[in-house]
């Protein structure tokens, strides 16, 4: 069974003169994505490491920390197809991006839907897009590429605080444990000295109050979110 791929290319750098002039939306090269990116690499291929990119676009960044996380984890997991999953999914919820315009967040969601799929179906072909896992991974990529500004942390119309997840697996049992927070309150309570709050390095992190709780969802049961809140 063959599975297309979209073609997202990492070398077009504008879309075009208008949203250059309006945006300031350039795309940044892949070269050059690769060469920021080593500066933190070891960061780049831990699979639980989260990045945050505030002016996301199509997603020329994520794409790339999506391949170096997924590489470690066939390196290490693909013997077992349970292990793979649980850890390509870890890998998913630890990208984050924020994007002003809505084509490129729909872009983006795809591109590292697909990047996951492929590198998914390659080891496991019996599966398909309707499976439970992948449906759970493209309800990830939803929840954590969106739709917001920047700089008021707030969707672009002003009617919606930006919110993300956090998802955090529980003992390896594939069982996953999300918390939603308001990215507005997050900074708004960070103290100006003190723990930084997008830490996970080890040291002491600021965690406000979650906006919201959801039960303990194995993560093939991820998709089916939406109606559990606590």
């Amino acid at each position: 069974m063959e599975h297309p791929t979209s073609d997202f290319s990492a070398h077009r750098r504008i879309k075009s003169k208008e949203r250059v002039s309006a945006y300031g939306e350039v795309f940044t090269a892949d070269r050059e994505v690769n060469a920021m990116l080593d500066l933190v690499k070891e960061e780049t291929e831990r699979i639980d490491s989260r990045f945050l990119e505030p002016a996301c676009g199509n997603g020329n960044f994520l794409a790339r920390i999506l391949q170096r996380k997924l590489a470690v984890v066939q390196r290490r997991y693909v013997a077992v197809r349970a292990d793979y999953e649980l850890y390509a999914f870890l890998t998913v919820s630890s990208l984050y991006g924020i994007e002003l315009l809505q084509d490129n967040v729909d872009e983006c969601r795809t591109r590292l839907f697909h990047i996951l799929r492929d590198a998914y179906l390659t080891h496991f072909p019996q599966a398909d897009d309707k499976d439970d896992y992948l449906q759970s991974i493209r309800y990830v990529f939803h929840r954590n590429i969106l739709w917001g500004d920047a700089l008021t942390l707030r969707t672009p119309d002003g009617r919606e605080a930006i919110t993300f997840s956090e998802w955090t697996a529980v003992n390896g049992s594939g069982l996953i444990k999300r918390r939603d927070f308001e990215l507005d309150m997050l900074l708004r309570n960070q103290p100006m000295q003190g723990p930084n709050l997008f830490s996970d390095l080890g040291d002491e992190a600021f965690i406000p109050t979650p906006k919201a709780e959801y039960p303990l969802t194995h993560y093939l049961k991820i998709y089916t979110q939406d109606a559990a809140q606590l």
